[in-house]
């Protein structure tokens, strides 16, 4: 292989293999001799690439982690399967899954060949995933759109549906996503209204990027050290104003550090309390955590009391609802509901 930049593709590849690789191996797969692959590695180490070497008869090259993320070689296998997870995981808003996962697929998307982004299509359509809660499903190539407009400063065009099912046109300057870990919003600046809004990405259709670049403008905000911090703030805040607030006050028979690992972030932290259930209130002996070994959970949310009272169903433990009062007849009528479901005719 005489192609020298072809060559130092190939071998990147062969070198992400998680394995040590004989210098006369690596020279027998290239088609060059042992001294071509020296130099050859020589030249990926001076690109950042950390390539150990060992000596001996069975000694040879390996690719380790270093102090920065390299650019990466995928053959076509991996970069299917990692398009198709990214998908999977943006598409949904899953816990954890960000603006960076989105931006990540969105730069896949783009160099991925027609040949292999027919694959990834036909691979998640082919998928049905298992979902908890109430998220609703985004188009993937919505969000890609989306991310890659905001990264770009490119001004956005698409069809938006509110809340009570009106259709308008939008012309935004996207600013940044934001992911709640059940819906993704855009944070963006809207050309026609002349102010900030945000907008449900579920709610968004037809996306297009027009091509017109713009200078990112200032959020109205304070105290931001960055433009996702910011985004964030002023998305907090664009909430707080639109939605009732729900001021939760519920006792666990549980300790706080396993009660916090089932409850999603944006219904607060539990602080322990001894005793937070009256006796005999907890559950039965060895069937689940210490009742004596309590907590309570004291936060603000704007979510929905349906997925409020779920998500603390959810906790696998004895809980009580001390309020607000709303979320305890919406628990009491969801228990009788249920009660009745697993005993009918009686």
């Amino acid at each position: 292989m005489t192609d020298t930049p072809a060559r130092l593709l190939k071998l990147l590849s062969l070198l992400q293999t998680p394995r040590e690789w004989p210098g006369g191996e690596l020279a027998e797969r290239l088609d060059v001799s042992p001294r071509t692959i020296r130099r050859d590695i020589d030249r990926l180490r001076d690109l950042g690439y950390p390539v150990e070497a060992s000596r001996g008869s069975v000694g040879g090259y390996r690719l380790v982690a270093g102090a920065a993320l390299p650019p990466l070689v995928l053959d076509d296998e991996e970069a299917v399967a990692i398009a198709v997870g990214l998908r999977a995981g943006a598409g949904h808003a899953i816990e954890g899954v960000d603006e960076a996962s989105v931006r990540a697929l969105a730069k896949l998307e783009q160099v991925l060949p027609s040949r292999l982004r027919h694959r990834v299509s036909a691979l998640q359509n082919a998928t049905v995933p298992l979902t908890r809660g109430d998220g609703a499903t985004i188009d993937p190539r919505t969000l890609t759109t989306l991310a890659s407009a905001a990264t770009g400063q490119e001004r956005l065009r698409f069809s938006y549906r509110s809340g009570d099912g009106t259709e308008t046109k939008r012309q935004v300057e996207p600013y940044r996503l934001v992911s709640t870990g059940r819906r993704w919003y855009l944070v963006a600046y809207d050309l026609l209204r002349e102010d900030w809004r945000t907008f449900r990405v579920d709610r968004v259709s037809e996306p297009f990027a027009t091509g017109a670049r713009f200078t990112a403008r200032p959020l109205p905000v304070e105290g931001g050290e960055s433009g996702a911090e910011d985004a964030a703030r002023f998305f907090a805040r664009s909430m707080a104003g639109r939605l009732p607030e729900l001021r939760l006050d519920v006792r666990f028979a549980a300790p706080a550090e396993f009660v916090a690992a089932r409850l999603p972030p944006t219904l607060g932290v539990p602080e322990p309390e001894p005793g937070a259930l009256e006796p005999g209130s907890g559950p039965e002996p060895g069937s689940g955590p210490d009742a004596e070994a309590g907590c309570r959970l004291r936060s603000s949310c704007t979510d929905s009391l349906e997925w409020v009272a779920l998500r603390l169903a959810l906790v696998e433990c004895e809980f009580t609802v001390e309020g607000p009062p709303e979320l305890v007849a919406y628990v009491e009528s969801l228990g009788a509901r249920l009660t009745r479901a697993a005993s009918p005719g009686r």
